[in-house]
């Protein structure tokens, strides 16, 4: 089913070179085609005299026949070109524009009662020819549309950008998945929306805000649009991304057939990298672990080898929303994160694609920090301490406990205290952690012998985790 059509600008493959195609939205693609030559021949058929109808109001035209001649009117589209029918020309003299009722541009959406939204062109055609001396249509204005057919008859300026002359790219046949050209009437490109990455900004910044990117989910396949506005674009762009989101289930449902994995959700960000233009990232939150792509894993292979993977346990949302927002990045749309690891502070920052994609992962982040330390429960992790070699737990209820191996290996605790004991908690970022809990052993130094960020972030994420508990905001 066409959600919507019209007519866009799409990138080339030189970097100024902008070519002009009709767009049509369905529920799972993006159809390009060039369409326009194909249009119309001979003289440019004028619309009728008179205002033309505000788009996307639905009309009933009766029409009556002429003895010869039929209707007038010439026709595009159908379901195998991802469009509605759509009135491409109106012959002078005849009744269609005897009526004063039609349009170029007009969809028709049945005739005589019968249902032509999804019908093929073949289909339409055949229901037009069946019509009686009287034929009832109910139509749709596309305005959009309708300056495309206009724009593309003989000694007609386009509308934006000029289409490319002999001379302007090559000759060659398109390669697969190539962009149709303005010269290839037959080439057209549908572009799959199932886990596509879909932003508004492309590089160079958009200045005009009426540009939007597309890049398939496999990364292979990528489109650059510019419409006539800024207003446009994100009309574009919401019905774009809307349509993206309603198959994410699908997409999600499939991670957890692969197996392996609790697939909670699934989305891309934009990742802001100094220094480093920004680069799509697909990101998938489990139970226990955010793990990150550069494109969708189609096998068990790929979906265990992600490019990065980070413990939600050690893994913390410091800032989201446009407060702190650095200037790199889209402050209202961003978030950033800190894990802990052996090697120091990971941080990076994500840039999401709406304000409710922003709400959703910054929620599920933190529900996902908290549910992690529900399931782990207890981390252990060897030390030393006042010259002996010892172990720390950390356990969610109990809190620390400071022990040694004695004989036999059985644990001899040396310290135990609850988490609402602890006054303090530092580290120097190389091996040493200190922990105060106001006794008469003072501040307590533990060398770790390695970074003690991780374990500093799991402490927190305990922390967080029996707060939110008590029904308080962590």
């Amino acid at each position: 089913m066409v959600v919507r059509s019209g007519l866009v600008e799409v990138r080339g493959p030189e970097p100024e070179h902008w070519r002009r195609l009709l767009a049509s939205l369905s529920e799972d693609s993006l159809h390009l085609s060039p369409a326009g030559a194909a249009l119309s021949n001979g003289e440019p058929e004028p619309s009728p005299p008179g205002t033309e109808p505000g788009p996307g109001r639905q009309r009933s035209v009766r029409i009556v026949k002429q003895e010869a001649g039929g209707l007038g009117i010439s026709i595009k589209g159908g379901r195998e070109n991802h469009m509605p029918i759509l009135i491409s020309k109106i012959f002078r003299g005849l009744a269609a524009e005897q009526s004063r009722q039609l349009y170029v541009g007009d969809a028709i959406l049945a005739v005589n009662g019968a249902d032509l939204r999804e019908a093929s062109h073949d289909q339409a055609v055949q229901a037009l020819k069946k019509t009686g001396r009287e034929v009832v249509l109910e139509v749709k204005y596309l305005k959009e549309v309708s300056s495309y057919f206009k724009a593309s008859s003989p000694g007609t300026p386009p509308a934006w950008s000029p289409p490319s002359g002999p001379g302007d790219g090559p000759t060659d046949p398109p390669s697969p998945g190539a962009l149709p050209g303005d010269n290839d009437t037959q080439t057209e490109l549908s572009f799959p929306l199932e886990m596509c990455y879909i932003r508004r900004r492309i590089q160079p910044p958009d200045t005009e805000n009426r540009y939007i990117e597309l890049l398939s989910a496999d990364g292979q396949q990528s489109v650059s649009l510019r419409l006539r506005d800024g207003p446009t674009a994100q009309s574009w762009f919401t019905a774009l991304h809307g349509n993206a989101t309603g198959l994410l289930a699908r997409s999600t449902a499939g991670l957890r057939a692969l197996g392996g994995t609790t697939a909670r959700h699934l989305g891309w960000l934009t990742e802001q990298v100094a220094g480093q233009e920004e680069r799509p990232v697909l990101a998938l939150l489990t139970d226990k672990e955010l793990l990150l792509y550069s494109c969708l894993p189609r096998t068990r292979e790929q979906l265990d080898n992600p490019d990065s993977r980070h413990p939600l346990i050690a893994t913390r949302l410091v800032h989201s929303g446009p407060a702190k927002g650095p200037p790199l990045a889209d402050p209202d749309l961003s978030f950033v994160l800190r894990a802990g690891t052996r090697r120091g502070v990971d941080s990076r920052l994500f840039t999401t694609a709406t304000a409710a994609d922003l709400g959703l992962w910054s929620r599920l982040l933190v529900d996902g920090c908290h549910g992690a330390a529900e399931q782990l429960q207890e981390v252990v992790t060897a030390c030393s301490w006042l010259g002996q070699d010892c172990q720390l737990t950390v356990h969610l209820d109990r809190g620390f406990t400071i022990s040694r191996v004695g004989e036999l290996g059985r644990s001899l605790p040396l310290i135990s205290q609850p988490f609402e004991r602890l006054r303090m908690s530092s580290d120097d970022g190389v091996r040493l952690l200190f922990l105060d809990f106001g006794g008469p052993e003072g501040e307590i130094q533990l060398n770790l012998e390695s970074c003690p960020k991780t374990i500093v972030f799991i402490i927190h994420s305990f922390l967080s985790a029996k707060v939110t508990r008590l029904g308080l905001m962590a």
